[in-house]
């Protein structure tokens, strides 16, 4: 019982279906989480993925920041990437250090800069490799859980071989993003072929989720009923919709006020987390992505795309609103 609690941590405390936030770079920071946190918190929260070599140098302050998370958040995993086992040795150190409730690595990431230097989805081309950071990571964690967050294969599809390379090292949890790298987004996640990694996983205790083209809980919710799978991680639904996990909402019964209070709230958070670490650019992609689907949207997020602080973004608000009431008016007159 006492080594069960060692390698699941909270994992195992969770109900399941278990439905998890995608860690996204440069777009599940610590501002939009506690703004997810805030309106339909997942079953469990990621952090940006860090590097562990800067973790493990003299960068190691400004990276920092991207570790940064509030209490509301929990259970937390921290993401790392990387390709050296004694810097993640070291990292899962800090991880401890920081409060984290578990560790998750990352194997999938397909972008060229991360993959060129034997890190994210490269991995999965150096299983041994793989095993070596999964145990080294394991044994700087202490009582943390470690968890991997994957791929279906590198230029090919490989899960099967794949999988029971890493089910060896008995991770707490695997997340299965059903397409390639070489694929990155750009055909349907192969869902057809979660049965296969249903079936390796079976018996090992490991929890599996998968993750790709997933647009709602609902979505989700079925393909837990119909694949057998724990969980289901989603990423891209959440842009613009902080409500997601929010299972007591109909996101058609969110009020255009409530976007514009979620928008203003956000990009005051991001503003006083990050003033001074990031350009506050880095919010206009929310802010365009939150502008959507009522009356004066498109005039929003063309104004959005100048902004460079919360007061600017509440000025731009304010603005539509005014030509909404005007909007109103006029319909008043003439249905008069």
């Amino acid at each position: 019982m006492e080594t069960e609690s060692r390698v699941y941590g909270f994992w195992k405390q969770l109900k399941a279906p278990i439905f998890a936030m995608a860690p996204m770079a440069d777009v599940t920071d610590a501002a939009f989480r506690e703004i997810i946190a805030r309106r339909g918190k997942p079953d469990v929260f990621f952090t940006e993925f860090v590097a562990v070599d800067g973790l493990c140098s003299a960068g190691r302050p400004n990276l920092l920041k991207s570790l940064m998370y509030h209490e509301s958040e929990r259970p937390i995993v921290a993401q790392f990437f990387g390709e050296k086992p004694k810097h993640f040795y070291e990292t899962a150190q800090l991880a401890v250090e920081l409060g984290f409730d578990g560790i998750d690595l990352n194997m999938g990431c397909p972008v060229r800069t991360v993959t060129k230097t034997g890190s994210g989805a490269a991995l999965i081309k150096t299983p041994g490799l793989a095993k070596e950071i999964i145990v080294a990571t394991q044994e700087g964690a202490g009582n943390l859980p470690v968890s991997i967050k994957t791929r279906i294969g590198f230029s090919k599809i490989a899960l099967e071989d794949w999988v029971g390379h890493l089910l060896e090292t008995k991770p707490a949890a695997i997340t299965l993003h059903l397409r390639t790298a070489k694929e990155m987004s750009l055909v349907d996640a192969h869902w057809e072929l979660i049965s296969q990694a249903v079936r390796a996983v079976q018996g090992t205790g490991t929890i599996l989720l998968g993750n790709g083209d997933v647009k709602s809980i609902a979505e989700a919710e079925e393909l837990v009923k119909t694949t057998g799978i724990d969980g289901v991680m989603l990423g891209r639904a959440i842009y613009g919709n902080p409500w997601l996990f929010n299972r007591s909402i109909n996101p058609e019964d969110i009020t255009v006020e409530e976007k514009f209070s979620a928008m203003i709230e956000h990009a005051h958070l991001f503003e006083s987390i990050f003033q001074g670490h990031k350009n506050f650019a880095m919010m206009r992609k929310h802010l365009r992505s939150y502008a959507s689907g009522f009356a004066g949207s498109k005039e929003l997020r063309v104004s959005f795309e100048q902004v460079n602080s919360a007061l600017e973004v509440r000025d731009c608000i304010d603005l539509a609103r005014h030509r909404m009431e005007q909007t109103l008016s006029v319909q008043s007159v003439v249905s008069a």
